[in-house]
């Protein structure tokens, strides 16, 4: 068996649902690639990874987990795309990519509040910058031969989400005063999901991702205690810094977010 630092990065990716006329070749190819732009550079250090991937096309609905308690080590994400839309489909598996790297795909990973928001914020930043790198890999070598524009056309994709999500954060307050934001908002920004506040901040966290690339493995640190995120975000972040020690993964990713919210 591989070390645990090379199974999400390697494990097999299978397909299911209907993919309608979209070759199958082609839509492992994107899923490769946006693994690739999301993992290759990040040390894997979660001892609760994966050893298989299994992406169901829907057709319609919102991209998630299926937690199936069949006792196997696959993480099923099921996503919803038209045809042929690479970007939407690199971008919804980016997302649910990020919660299988927070060990958010075995049975009891149910979400749940008051911490699911910020989870969700961390996984659609995860998804965020590996579209940046997505794009940059395409237009300098395609997975499709001639294909090098489309680059432009996911980095523009990227762009348009990153831009609604800057004016939610303007609009709420969040720019510049993270804890003031959290202390006056916090009721609606707890609510379980991908809800405005998460979005907003799912910004200033890809810029954490930016200013930090090692931070991003704390990820895989994430979720490995009893209540997982229904707990207090105090005690979340305190167990995330102790998952971190365990792990031997660096804790200033939990560290930041702590100090920008204000919380002890």
């Amino acid at each position: 068996m591989p070390k645990p630092a090379a199974l999400l990065l390697h494990a097999p990716i299978e397909l299911a649902g209907d993919w309608g006329h979209m070759l199958l070749r082609s839509v492992s190819q994107v899923l490769e690639r946006m693994r690739q732009a999301c993992l290759a550079d990040v040390r894997l250090i979660s001892d609760r990874q994966p050893d298989r991937l299994r992406v169901d096309e829907h057709g319609s609905g919102r991209p998630a987990i299926w937690l199936h308690p069949d006792g196997t080590t696959l993480a099923w994400i099921m996503v919803g795309i038209g045809d042929r839309d690479w970007s939407k489909l690199a971008y919804q598996f980016g997302h649910e990519l990020g919660h299988v790297t927070a060990n958010s795909w075995q049975p009891d990973a149910k979400p749940a509040p008051p911490c699911q928001w910020l989870e969700e914020a961390m996984v659609e930043a995860f998804s965020l910058r590996g579209l940046g790198r997505l794009a940059k890999g395409w237009k300098e070598n395609p997975p499709f031969a001639g294909d090098n524009a489309f680059g432009d056309a996911i980095a523009e994709y990227r762009q348009n989400i990153i831009r609604g999500y800057t004016a939610l954060a303007d609009s709420q307050g969040l720019t510049g005063n993270a804890a003031a934001w959290f202390a006056g908002h916090r009721s609606e920004i707890e609510k379980p999901g991908l809800n405005p506040f998460a979005q907003a901040m799912s910004v200033t966290i890809l810029a954490e991702y930016d200013r930090a690339p090692d931070c991003v493995e704390a990820l895989g640190a994430l979720n490995r205690w009893p209540g997982r995120t229904g707990i207090p975000i105090d005690e979340y972040l305190k167990r995330w810094k102790g998952s971190c020690v365990e792990l031997r993964a660096s804790p200033q990713l939990p560290v930041r977010l702590g100090e920008l919210l204000r919380i002890a």
